[in-house]
């Protein structure tokens, strides 16, 4: 997977199209990555004990990973590789600059 966890990406498609966030935690398995303040899901909560009450809670759900882009300037960027002696490092495919 090309986005990992900390990296500032934008929202290309969805009901959430051209948002930014940072990455909070990827998904390997399903492919999907959370994305602070994108693709917000509110979630009624039963009260946990008798005589309190049951709230309204606001929480980001995970989007699948084809739907956003690594941000660079506020522009979406594609990701390449590039072999750097031992190390394989991550490039923007529009700059060339290593991320």
């Amino acid at each position: 997977m090309k986005i990992k966890k900390g990296d500032n990406v934008i929202v290309i498609a969805g009901k959430d199209r051209g948002k930014t966030g940072k990455v909070e935690k990827v998904f390997t398995k399903t492919d999907m990555v959370l994305v602070e303040g994108v693709n917000v899901i509110t979630k009624h909560q039963k009260n946990r004990r008798s005589g309190s009450q049951g709230q309204v809670v606001k929480k980001a759900a995970p989007v699948h990973v084809s739907n956003v882009a690594l941000s660079e300037g506020g522009k979406p960027v594609r990701v390449g590789y590039k072999q750097e002696g031992e190390k394989k490092a991550r490039v923007s495919r529009k700059s060339g600059k290593t991320i």
